[in-house]
């Protein structure tokens, strides 16, 4: 049965599913004294390992693979244009390459999680939402003010708008649902799915947390770092990462009012930001003319390379390619934070028309990008995911199949509080000694609690009686028939006091009266 399992091959694809080392989850668990506790953590250790063995054992059901493209010979992979590409691919592929000219820009853009719905939205104040695969127009907006950033909600029935001055919501039919006025201008907008948080970061410096299920402002938090436009979200731990004017990146939860992590980027602003669908690695750019590849395990630069301009957006595909909008090109790069790339994987140039806004379509081998003149949709093989997960997100689900998921995901909701650094913190045994715990909630409680936190004065008795208080007021070198005669009674009482409670010495010492409480002196 052991060697079995020795020459089963899925015992090699299960480290691809498995959430972390089952030996260091149950490090010290059987020093445990809870008999209870020890067998739940056991269980679902033992439940994790059979998840991961059945993903890996269904991996032979995935039957789409990722396909790049492929040079012969002296032959460049970034020299193949779009109209070359459109010649050789399929009618549904070639469907999915348009360009639209419009006069509002520069425009930022949106894909749904399933990457079937685009949102889009012109700084002059032109919004419109639509299937972009089907071509069917939901809504379309002229809202006569600026429009800075846009972005959907939890699915194409609500999108978010950064206008002037406030945020508002929309439905999909356009109507205005919601005006969120604790929201000032705002730059940059973006939206935590499993946690139904829309985040927002604008000129006011502040970082602010709306929870769109309650409607309630869960957190806001000061940057002191002035105004902010480059944000972008971890996928994998919900941490928010901004990247400001003096050249540094922090990264933020709303559980705590100052940065988890500070890190030095770049010599100047940063102009765009982008995290990998993994969480590990994170491109910047900034004004210094230089994009710089970090990994987050360890917050050290992995490669750094230099843009002819700097960049405005960055993006990240499900497959690891990095697309960079610097002026009016788009290069696309293949493994840029695997090795050093000498060359691009494939170039576009969107002439006469600054870039804004980049994004690849997930689930699509589609890069999307605003550009002053318009949007545009360009191929680009392999960068999407080319399984998916209907459970997860199903581009071809059916509205009963969307009204399910909506319920779904709001009784799984994950609370704020669970958003944390490290991944797997939650769940794990905190093996600190008892006084550090006790000391820890102590000091938690106090932050919880300043009002009740503050230590008792204990004061001495008749400090502050009402003779003494007259007394104060008086000078001292001053001779009063008052304050002498005040004197002398205080003096009279204090004596009387000690007498009563040494009592008559006069009288007779008898065994009773270690029952009256009176001390004698013998």
């Amino acid at each position: 049965m052991v060697e079995e399992k020795k020459k089963d091959p899925v015992l090699a694809v299960v480290p691809k599913y498995a959430r972390g080392s089952s030996h260091a989850a149950l490090e010290g668990v059987n020093k445990l004294k809870d008999r209870k506790l020890k067998g739940t953590i056991k269980r679902r250790e033992k439940q994790f390992k059979e998840a991961a063995y059945k993903a890996a054992s269904a991996e032979i059901l995935l039957t789409e693979e990722a396909g790049f493209l492929e040079p012969e010979g002296v032959e460049k992979t970034y020299q193949l244009t779009q109209r070359s590409l459109r010649k050789d691919v399929d009618m549904s592929t070639a469907h999915k390459m348009f360009s639209l000219d419009l006069k509002f820009g520069p425009y930022s853009i949106d894909y749904t999680r399933n990457g079937r719905h685009l949102l889009i939205g012109g700084k002059k104040g032109h919004v419109a939402a639509f299937d972009w695969q089907a071509g069917n127009l939901a809504c379309e907006l002229q809202l006569k003010e600026t429009v800075r950033d846009v972005t959907w909600l939890h699915n194409e029935t609500m999108f978010a708008v950064a206008q002037k001055k406030y945020v508002y919501i929309y439905d999909k039919t356009g109507m205005e649902i919601h005006c969120l006025r604790n929201h000032i201008e705002v730059t940059k907008l973006d939206f935590l799915p499993y946690h139904f948080l829309l985040t927002s970061i604008g000129n006011t410096g502040y970082l602010k947390y709306q929870d769109t299920s309650t409607g309630k402002l869960v957190v806001e938090h000061r940057t002191k770092l002035g105004k902010c436009d480059v944000m972008t979200q971890n996928p994998s731990n919900a941490i928010m990462h901004l990247g400001h004017g003096n050249g540094t990146v922090t990264l933020w939860s709303p559980n705590m009012s100052t940065p988890l992590v500070k890190m030095q980027c770049h010599r100047g602003p940063v102009t765009a930001m982008a995290i990998g669908h993994s969480g590990t690695y994170m491109a910047t750019a900034g004004l210094d003319g230089q994009l710089k590849l970090w990994d987050l395990r360890s917050y050290k630069p992995v490669q750094e390379y230099f843009t002819p301009s700097p960049a405005s957006s960055l993006s990240v595909s499900q497959r690891g390619l990095l697309a960079v909008g610097f002026g009016p090109h788009v290069t696309i790069w293949k493994d840029p934070f695997k090795t050093k790339q000498v060359s691009p994987y494939m170039s576009h140039l969107q002439a006469g028309s600054a870039v804004s806004d980049v994004q690849f379509v997930p689930f699509e081998d589609v890069l999307g990008f605003g550009h002053r003149s318009g949007i545009s949709s360009i191929i680009v093989p392999g960068s999407g995911e080319p399984n998916f997960d209907a459970l997860e997100a199903n581009p071809f689900q059916t509205k009963k199949q969307r009204q399910e998921m909506e319920v779904h995901a709001l009784l799984e909701k994950i609370q704020p509080e669970m958003i944390t650094l490290d991944v797997g913190m939650v769940g794990k045994q905190d093996k600190a000694p008892v006084q550090v715990l006790n000391k820890e909630k102590k000091e938690q409680w106090a932050a919880a609690n300043p009002e009740e936190a503050h230590e008792l004065k204990f004061r001495a008795r008749g400090k502050n009686s009402s003779s003494r208080r007259h007394l104060r007021k008086k000078a001292k070198n001053v001779i009063d028939q008052k304050k002498v005669d005040l004197l002398e009674r205080i003096e009279n009482d204090k004596k009387e006091r000690a007498k009563r409670r040494a009592g008559n010495p006069d009288e007779p010492v008898t065994a009773l009266d270690r029952f009256t409480g009176k001390k004698r002196k013998l």
